[in-house]
């Protein structure tokens, strides 16, 4: 690393973050262009194939980041990065010749390997900076996370546009075409501006570079890591059809949602590295895990409408049912041998507005009650009979502007947990950050090609699309026992450590 960050640093960050923003928004491509496909009925894919392409890319950035953090480390990041952005080029113009499942799972695990940008980037932008300052230099960096934003923002409407609002469909292919063409000029421009520069541990050999991986310390960043940067990833796409499916909104307005959430996490990870520099990583942290089990329990309750048997009328003597209307039987009761006259047994009318409530605001659950009659005129009926029976309808509205500004928080709340988890990297591993943020790189891109796959068939199995939010508490909560566990066990140790230190003196005098 460097003792000072100077213009260069700040030039090299500049188009380190630019370029992975442009890779980032090639990485979630699929998470619109897939949508838009399905909703438009060009391919018929359920649930489960639509998931496999989302992650298929995610898959394939996540599971070459550490070769790539390794050869960023050994050569250096400007030929790595620039290499990188001109390959994934290839297979994003391909994509725009598929025409089935398969053809377009080749071509997005091809062009997938941009998510490797980040592992490069990170080590790349490590040795520019002084460790002091590295938290925030690698919270700047990774803004370009808001590349998902990018596409989940203007994508939609591009497709839009090239398929003449759907008189040609067949335009869809032409917007590959664009990205590949992003992409490659964007390699060309790494290439020609920025400068190369190798870390300390440039010289080891690979099978020494791997050493660190043996920590424990090294999986559990990883851990955090899948939480709030891999489900970050699969929400990324997932809230696009979540959006049209659960709130029955237009693609465009679905994909202008997902960028509320995409958006501030990539922009607030600067905001997060400066933080975890101030405060520590591991203090973040806890907020954010704390913060992250708050909201998924918020969220997990679906929207629903709930039928179940209410108050019902009984009689209270026997007799014979004179009338019967909406707001009231009319019961001429008997006693044991004459005719006691008639009684009224009012009903609770069905409410008026029971087929609307979606026009207002409801922030909880709401009840409605109402009583139907059971019996007709010339009935008889003894005592404790049924005359009508009670209604209760449970209705949770789960309305979408609640919905979106909780997920909108989520998203901010994980942007700031991903600047705290590589802060925590070049603390415990400052000459091996490559290969640590690489492999941390790897098991958060997994989170992401993962997750979507997972959130396919929780929603087959369950039919809720809530599941997903189900999965998310459950993630956080281990992720928060976990860090609770590790930080007592610290605890526990430092005080001992204290205690053998004063004894030791003690016997010294």
């Amino acid at each position: 690393m460097q003792a000072t960050a100077n213009w260069k640093s700040h030039k090299i960050l500049m188009l380190n973050t630019l370029a992975f923003t442009v890779c980032f928004a090639a990485w979630m491509f699929n998470g619109v262009l897939v949508t838009f496909l399905v909703d438009n009925q060009l391919f018929n894919w359920g649930p489960v194939q639509v998931g496999w392409l989302f992650g298929i890319p995610v898959l394939t950035g996540s599971l070459f980041r550490l070769p790539a953090g390794m050869l960023t480390d050994k050569y250096g990041g400007k030929p790595v990065f620039g290499a990188l952005l001109i390959l994934c080029a290839v297979p994003m113009y391909l994509l725009s010749k598929a025409d089935g499942f398969a053809s377009f799972a080749l071509c997005s695990f091809g062009f997938g390997m941009v998510g490797v940008s980040f592992s490069i980037g990170i080590a790349f932008t490590s040795v520019w900076y002084p460790r002091e300052r590295q938290g925030t230099a690698l919270g700047i960096f990774g803004a370009g996370n808001a590349g998902a934003a990018l596409t989940t923002l203007l994508a939609p409407s591009m497709l839009n546009k090239l398929t003449k609002n759907g008189a040609n469909l067949e335009g869809w292919r032409e917007l590959p075409v664009y990205y590949a063409l992003i992409l490659a000029a964007m390699g060309v421009i790494f290439l020609i501006f920025s400068e190369n520069r190798k870390p300390a541990s440039s010289g080891k050999s690979f099978r020494q570079m791997l050493t660190p991986l043996k920590h424990p310390r090294v999986w559990r960043f990883g851990l955090y890591y899948f939480l709030v940067f891999g489900c970050f990833v699969a929400f990324s796409q997932w809230l696009v059809p979540y959006f049209v499916n659960v709130y029955y909104l237009p693609l465009v307005t679905a994909g202008l949602f997902a960028s509320m959430f995409s958006l501030p996490s990539g922009v607030i990870r600067a905001l997060g590295g400066w933080m975890s520099d101030k405060y520590g990583g591991r203090t973040i942290m806890y907020w954010v895990l704390g913060a992250s089990t708050v909201i998924s329990l918020l969220v997990i309750v679906p929207r629903m409408e709930i039928y179940s048997p209410g108050r019902g009328v009984m009689a209270k003597r026997s007799g014979v049912v004179k009338a019967v209307s909406a707001g009231a039987v009319i019961l001429e009761e008997k006693g044991a041998a004459a005719v006691l006259g008639d009684r009224s047994y009012p009903l609770q009318a069905k409410p008026a507005v029971l087929a609307n409530f979606d026009d207002r605001l409801q922030v909880f659950p709401g009840k409605e009650t109402w009583q139907e009659p059971v019996v007709k005129a010339g009935q008889s009926v003894k005592k404790k009979e049924l005359l009508a029976k009670g209604m209760t309808r449970i209705f949770f509205q789960a309305n979408v502007w609640i919905f979106a500004v909780l997920v909108l928080v989520l998203g901010t709340i994980w942007g700031v947990g991903k600047a705290a988890v590589y802060k925590l990297i070049p603390d415990y591993f400052p000459d091996e950050v490559g290969v640590v943020g690489g492999m941390v790189g790897v098991l958060g891109g997994l989170g992401g090609f993962v997750c979507p796959i997972v959130f396919g068939y929780l929603l087959e199995w369950t039919g809720l699309w809530t599941s997903c939010w189900m999965f998310m508490l459950a993630l956080s909560v281990a992720c928060l026992v976990s860090l609770q566990y590790v930080v007592r066990k610290m605890t526990k140790e430092k005080e001992l450590g204290e205690m053998r230190a004063v004894e030791g003196e003690r016997q010294k005098c």
